[in-house]
């Protein structure tokens, strides 16, 4: 085999070097007289991020990589708050990949789905998070369905949402300008074809960092056993965000499986097969995580930072330099650049992107607008099934329509979530 043998190859010979070799299953695959620039080299083992595959040994101990999760709930602002660290040139990041094991476990057979119980479902989860925090794409395709093929697929949920995932060596014809905002979700993949799960991991390990958002893992104490992982150097942005707010975005990004909460907020009647679950579990999950953060936990010491989305949509630039300070990285130009295009009044509406997860807002406006749209009725309903996480938040109650509407008047208490040092 050559290294012309592809013009991907030859970018990985000749453009990326030699320190691509830790790529093992990519090493392994070849033969000839390229496979010898595959092999890992002893000033490889210098590089940290080449180590962890190249020795097995390696314990990252005083490594400068870092592996972020953003971990959220759905419709907290979570798409927006993430895209603040994959316009980082340094970040690997992935938008929610465990909603491949989400649905792996959930279209099993009826009798394998009745073996599998939360735990495993968690299992599974943590699993994941730590082959994509070593940079193995390839462990993905245990879930993605239909199943790759030569490691290429068509089914990787939102890649267009990762800079990584559609550039340079993963897509040869991609790379944005800086600044700009997310492509919808058609862009990557005609442009891009396929996804070679093999260069992913390449890409993977070219970057500095690697960084995650998840809202599929219920409690931060389900993530216990990767922050005392010795592999990792895990840093967990929980963001949080008015349960009200949350209610409301759900139902519109979601309106089939929230039918019975518009039908109430229309109507002002509760029907009686509306499923509260749908609220009490999120404000169950959230409180239950905000209070372990708090409580500083030794094995969450230096790991774990609150961020209400409400801070960041009213402060975004001094937010986003906390998040960064936090996670040990500098905020580069270009993450300020993208802040300016994507947090300004004069935005791209929703309904102008038709994009469930556009990330480009006027962010003020955006974390105040359910006020507008849900009636007194069933905000009263919440602040009683929710009444502890608002208070252990800092979200005020409101007692009457008139109240609810004024939106001189905010709802977010001034409060200062520092960091578990």
């Amino acid at each position: 085999m050559e290294c012309s043998w592809k013009t991907v190859l030859l970018l990985v010979c000749a453009s990326l070097g030699v320190q691509y070799t830790a790529i093992r299953t990519l090493r392994d695959s070849l033969s000839g007289p390229c496979q010898g620039a595959y092999r890992c080299q002893t000033r490889h083992h210098r590089d940290s991020r080449w180590r962890a595959l190249c020795d097995d040994s390696w314990t990252p101990g005083d490594s400068p990589r870092k592996h972020i999760l953003l971990f959220a709930t759905t419709r907290s602002g979570s798409s927006f708050t993430g895209q603040l660290l994959n316009q980082h040139p340094g970040i690997f990041y992935v938008f929610e990949p465990l909603y491949h094991v989400q649905q792996a476990f959930t279209n099993s057979s009826s009798r394998l789905r009745r073996t599998l119980d939360r735990r495993a479902l968690l299992g599974a989860y943590r699993d994941l998070l730590l082959n994509l925090y070593t940079c193995d794409l390839h462990f993905m395709e245990n879930y993605i369905r239909p199943e790759p093929q030569d490691h290429v697929t068509n089914s990787f949920f939102r890649r267009s949402s990762s800079h990584a995932l559609c550039s340079p060596p993963v897509c040869l014809n991609g790379g944005g300008a800086a600044g700009s905002a997310t492509p919808d979700e058609t862009w990557c993949p005609k442009k891009c074809g396929a996804l070679n799960l093999t260069l992913a991991s390449v890409s993977c390990l070219s970057r500095e960092h690697v960084a995650i958002k998840t809202v599929r893992v219920p409690e931060v104490g389900d993530l216990r056993t990767l922050t005392e992982d010795p592999r990792l150097d895990l840093r967990i942005v929980h963001l949080v965000r008015d349960p009200r707010a949350v209610l409301a975005s759900r139902m519109m990004a979601f309106s089939d499986q929230f039918r019975a909460w518009k039908i109430w907020n229309a109507t002002g009647r509760q029907p009686r097969y509306v499923d509260l679950t749908q609220i009490t579990s999120t404000c169950k999950d959230m409180a239950a995580s905000a209070e372990t953060g708090l409580q500083r936990p030794a094995w969450l010491r230096g790991r774990y930072l609150l961020v209400r989305y409400e801070d960041l949509a009213f402060n975004p630039r001094d937010k986003a330099a906390e998040i960064y300070k936090f996670v040990g990285l500098e905020m580069e130009d270009r993450v300020r650049m993208w802040i300016a295009n994507n947090t300004k009044s004069n935005a791209p509406s929703p309904s102008e992107w038709n994009y469930r997860y556009s990330t480009a807002r006027d962010s003020r406006a955006t974390s105040e607008s359910w006020r507008l749209r849900l009636g007194f009725d069933i905000v009263r309903a919440v602040q009683n099934l929710c009444n502890d996480t608002l208070a252990l938040l800092g979200y005020k109650q409101v007692h009457s329509a008139a109240e609810l509407r004024n939106l001189s008047h905010s709802l977010v208490e001034r409060r200062t979530f520092k960091p578990t040092w």
